[in-house]
């Protein structure tokens, strides 16, 4: 029986919802699994998919070392442990070891991994998603997390059915205090530095403001006290509201930066010290100039990985640092490969995943360890986070917003956005004033124009979602121009539902 099969028969509020394995398939996505608890899937199948991942290390595929333990791990959300403790069954089932190190974010569940000599992960969360979401980050090595082979593998063993048969050992362990160990010892501060912190009442309030005092920092905390109804935001350093939340509280301590983490603590949002915020990207290229002359000092190679999505400041300002830049699709598991595959000095999403190789870091993402890189930067120089920002080429910037499209179709629209747009450059013909000059399609469609600006759509790997932003190197007028003509576009089209957040009202310069 199918998948597609097993989710049809299983009625919410039924007998069968107890008796079988609801696991819709649009859950098993690029890099990672994520579903909507009870809707898309239950319990038996949580069990089901630790069956299939103790199966997936017992018997591997040709090339692939044979683990017989896992550590696990799960988020801070009401229905988390209960989700980790099913997909724990079904590990133990198939005879796969267990080592449980319960609450933590998922950098934790990574050096966990390191620190316990343990090479197969899984992190219970849905990261940023909203309440009622589920999810597994899956790891098969050191900073390995699953891409699109693995989760295809993944899914053919949930779907056949045929699992290892044994029983595994039980084990729990505490490794949070010697994560926050390893945070607090990887930075020194020239200065002493006021920072806001925020987690949105998520997981990393359990971690990141100690870590921050540990290091010298003066912490005002916003919103760390557990709360997993999230009351305040949703913690997602993409969120406006979120980061708006932080600047008030940076122009209110007169801090000199604030600090926002999201729900499992892998990705970073920044604000300045007059509490505007800085986009992802654009830490990132703050970071990555600041860490150049280090590489170079040991005769290194400066090497970054950028996603699609983020600002083409990298080439512009890096290249003639001596900086090498590698584009690459957007996701965890991608930019993570990309590092290691490229050997750089660290990989930059704008959704606020930064992954630092050796000696800045292990190669995986950590909201809390980019939050350091950052102060670290900040503290080694007189001038203050603005400062640093004048300091760039101009730019404006759209935020990232996600307008609803099912999972079923979401793809194909993007397919034809992007022939639609392609006939537009062959044409020659103006787009909002410019003509289109370059098409990127290595993760949907990033149109260039003849004024380098430009604008990104891609199907989002982890929601029913689309991902739409843009930047322009001109005019903030010349942004909303192009991001309205994008907007309309899509709105257009009726497999398009509502935006989770749209373009600011437009104030002019």
């Amino acid at each position: 029986m199918t998948s597609e099969e097993r989710s049809s028969r299983v009625p919410f509020n039924s007998f069968e919802y107890f008796q079988k394995a609801l696991i819709k398939p649009t859950g098993f996505r690029e890099y990672d699994v994520r579903w909507l608890l009870g809707e898309e899937i239950n319990m038996n199948g949580m069990l089901r998919l630790g069956q299939a991942f103790g199966t997936f290390h017992l018997r591997p595929s040709k090339g692939r070392p044979r683990l017989d333990t896992a550590v696990v791990g799960h988020d801070f959300r009401e229905y988390s442990q209960n989700v980790k403790n099913a997909f724990v069954i079904g590990l133990l089932s198939t005879g796969m070891n267990v080592i449980d190190i319960g609450l933590t974010v998922t950098p934790g569940l990574y050096f966990a991994q390191y620190h316990l000599d343990i090479h197969a992960g899984a992190m219970i969360t849905a990261s940023h998603n909203e309440n009622g979401w589920t999810g597994i980050k899956l790891a098969h090595g050191l900073s390995k997390t699953f891409e699109p082979p693995e989760i295809e593998e993944f899914r053919a063993i949930v779907e056949k059915g045929d699992f290892a048969k044994g029983s595994g050992r039980y084990d729990t362990a505490g490794t949070n205090d010697a994560y926050i160990d390893d945070l607090a010892g990887s930075a020194k501060l020239g200065r002493k530095l006021k920072t806001v912190i925020a987690t949105g009442n998520g997981t990393a309030g359990l971690f990141t403001p100690e870590v921050f005092r540990r290091i010298g920092c003066e912490v005002i905390e916003v919103h760390t006290e557990a709360d997993w109804t999230f009351p305040n935001f949703n913690p997602n350093p993409e969120n406006m509201k979120f980061l708006e939340s932080i600047g008030e509280a940076v122009r209110t301590h007169r801090a000199d930066c604030g600090i926002g983490l999201d729900g499992d603590g892998d990705r970073l949002g920044v604000v300045d010290d007059r509490g505007e915020l800085i986009f992802s990207d654009k830490v990132g290229v703050l970071i990555a100039r600041f860490l150049i002359p280090k590489v170079l000092e040991r005769k290194g190679k400066p090497v970054f990985v950028a996603d699609v999505k983020s600002t083409s400041l990298f080439e512009k300002l890096l290249v003639p640092m001596g900086a090498e830049i590698h584009w690459e699709k957007t996701g965890h598991s991608y930019i993570k490969a990309a590092v290691r595959n490229h050997k750089a000095t660290a990989g930059m999403e704008r959704s606020g995943h930064m992954f630092f190789n050796q000696p800045f870091g292990r190669g995986y993402d950590d909201g809390t360890l980019a939050g350091l890189r950052f102060v670290e930067m900040v503290a080694s120089q007189p001038k203050r986070v603005s400062e640093l920002l004048y300091g760039l080429p101009r730019s404006y910037q759209s935020p990232n917003m996600q307008p609803r499209c099912a999972d079923e179709v979401k793809r194909d629209v993007v397919a034809r956005i992007q022939k639609a747009y392609e006939a537009i450059q062959a044409e020659k013909m103006p787009l909002a004033g410019r003509r289109i000059t370059k098409v990127i399609t290595i993760n949907g469609i990033r149109a260039h124009f003849d004024d380098d600006s430009w604008f990104l759509v891609r199907a989002s790997s982890n929601t029913p979602t689309l991902v739409v932003l843009g930047e322009s190197y001109t005019t903030r007028r010349r942004l909303y121009d192009m991001m309205e003509e994008v907007i309309g576009r899509l709105r257009a089209m009726p497999e398009i539902g509502e935006f989770d957040q749209t373009m600011p009202e437009y104030k002019g310069e």
